[in-house]
């Protein structure tokens, strides 16, 4: 068992070096130019690829079959909760700030009902493309093995301050904030989310065995909180504070969400049983 725990702590090792070193050469440009559309965003495709091209070196390193990342879709409930989740989450923060004095759904904007509909498709399918990048790295290969050494919850927490960190360079040193907060307020309420939200991406990696729920999760989040929703709000003054990914909403949102996964997970997962059969 003690050799067993010294591999996997090996591999993860190995694993965030690669991660550093591929994610710092994608980074440098970005923050050098302090923008997120660096030669038209290619860097933050690279970058968003970093950890996955990380953990199939890795897998092959340590010679691990590739199927060991997750790669059969599973049982279809799976990758509806990871559509559904986010679309529930951001309409209730967002529908909150629309029937408040403190933010208005842009009706200028024209978002009826089937432009909404045909958009959150269209966006979610683009999004895969760098969603699944992160995702080979994060829950196809990461999580896993923490879950292995430490089991759901502190996987989860650990899973989620390790992606929060990777971040943090966007965050401080580009424009992947809003602009519009302090630059403290910005990076606690999107600490707070990011860690929130590492919960549900554990439990649909463990529970269904693969790792497409989690793509579609980080996809429809992408997609429908930063090209959709966040489009259709008026800016009223506080409305920074409130929405999208630096403020207030999506972090008590990740708090609830959190919570929720957190208490499914202590009760889903036994030790050495991290996947649903079948």
């Amino acid at each position: 068992m003690e050799h067993n725990s010294r591999q996997i702590r090996t591999e993860i090792g190995v694993f965030l070096i690669l991660t550093l070193i591929l994610s710092t050469a994608s980074v440098l440009p970005i923050i050098t130019l302090k923008t997120l559309d660096a030669q038209g965003g290619l860097f933050v495709l690279l970058l968003m690829w970093s950890p996955g091209v990380s953990a199939l070196v890795t897998t092959r390193l340590f010679h691990h079959p590739l199927n060991s990342l997750g790669w059969r879709l599973g049982k279809p409930r799976y990758l509806l909760i990871g559509y559904l989740l986010p679309l529930l989450y951001g309409l209730a923060v967002y529908g909150l700030v629309w029937l408040s004095p403190w933010g208005a759904l842009d009706r200028s904007a024209g978002f009826g009902p089937v432009r909404i509909l045909v958009s959150a498709t269209l966006l979610v399918l683009i999004s895969i493309l760098s969603a699944l990048g992160e995702e080979i790295g994060w829950r196809g290969f990461l999580v896993p093995r923490l879950a292995e050494l430490m089991g759901f919850s502190r996987a989860a927490l650990v899973s989620g301050i390790i992606w929060l960190v990777w971040h943090l360079p966007l965050v401080l040193l580009a424009d992947y904030n809003n602009g519009m907060t302090p630059i403290g307020y910005a990076v606690v309420c999107f600490g707070i989310m990011v860690i929130g939200i590492s919960f549900p991406f554990a439990w649909l990696r463990l529970k269904s065995g693969s790792l497409w729920p989690a793509v579609i999760l980080h996809a429809a989040h992408n997609a429908l909180i930063q090209e959709l929703f966040d489009p259709m709000t008026q800016n009223t003054g506080i409305t920074p504070y409130l929405i999208g990914e630096f403020g207030a909403g999506l972090a008590l949102a990740g708090i609830a969400v959190g919570v929720f996964f957190w208490r499914k997970g202590r009760t889903d997962f036994q030790p050495h049983r991290t996947t649903e059969p079948g």
